[in-house]
C-alpha cells in the first residue's frame, strides 16, 4: 500500500470543504481545496493574482480557464469556450489538474476536495472516496449564509454548479459523479453536522490504520 489519501466530492452548498477541512485536521493531514486551483492556474503560466488583474479585457481560453480555477470551479471547463483549439487546451488543462492530483496523492495523507479526484484516483487501493451530500433546501441555505450567494439566484447556481461538476467527470472520466457506487463513504453535514460528518471519515481512515 502506498501513501494514503481521502478525496472530498461534493453537491454545491454541502460544506464539502468544511468537512474536508475538519477531517484533516483530525487527522493532521494536509487539506487541498483553494490551493489546488492555485497551482492549476499556476502551470498553466496564468498565476491567479495575474489573471485577476486582467478582468478589464477580452481573455483567451486559458485565461478564462485558469481564472476558473482560481475561484474554485475547474469543472466549468467544458463551457469555457468554443474557439479554435479550445477543446485542445481544455485537455490540456484537465491533464495538469491530474497531474497535480497524482502529486498530491503521491505525497499521501492529504485531503483532496473536487477537481475530479475521485475518478482520478479511483483505482487507487490506498484512497478513501467520500461523497457529501445534503437537501437542496439546506444547501441554499448554505450557499446564501456562508458562500454569499445571492439568494435570488441560489438554487439555479446550486443546479448548475452540480450540472457542470456532473458533466466534467462524465466527459473526461467517463463516470457518474452521483452514483453512490463510486464511494466509501457517504456523509450528511445536515444531519451529523460538519465535524459529526468529519468525524465518520476520521473513524473510517483510522479503522484503515491511516493514523
Amino acid at each position: 500500500m502506498g501513501a494514503p489519501v481521502i478525496t472530498i466530492t461534493r453537491q454545491y452548498g454541502a460544506a464539502g470543504s468544511e468537512v474536508a477541512r475538519a477531517a484533516a485536521a483530525d487527522l493532521a493531514w494536509d487539506v487541498i481545496d483553494n490551493e489546488f486551483v492555485d497551482e492549476v492556474a499556476r502551470r498553466a503560466g496564468l498565476p491567479p493574482a495575474e489573471v485577476a488583474q486582467r478582468e478589464e479585457r477580452a481573455p483567451g481560453l486559458l485565461e478564462r480557464v485558469a481564472r476558473t480555477l482560481a475561484v474554485g470551479s475547474p469543472e466549468a471547463f467544458l463551457s469555457a469556450t468554443s474557439e479554435p483549439g479550445g477543446e485542445r487546451a481544455e485537455a490540456t488543462i484537465v491533464r495538469i489538474t491530474e497531474l497535480v492530483i497524482a502529486e498530491a496523492a503521491a505525497h499521501g495523507r492529504v485531503v483532496l476536495v473536487g477537481r475530479g479526484a475521485q475518478a482520478v484516483l479511483a483505482q487507487r487501493r490506498d484512497a478513501l472516496h467520500v461523497y457529501v451530500i445534503a437537501s437542496p433546501a439546506w444547501r441554499q441555505r448554505q450557499a446564501i449564509e456562508h458562500l454569499g450567494v445571492d439568494p435570488v439566484h441560489a438554487l439555479k447556481l446550486m443546479e448548475e454548479t452540480d450540472a457542470r461538476r456532473d458533466q466534467y467527470v462524465r466527459a473526461y472520466y467517463g463516470r457518474t459523479r452521483a452514483d453512490l457506487a463510486n464511494y466509501d463513504v457517504v456523509v450528511n453535514p445536515e444531519r451529523l453536522g460538519i465535524h459529526g460528518a468529519a468525524a465518520v471519515i476520521v473513524a473510517e481512515a483510522r479503522r484503515r490504520g491511516w493514523s
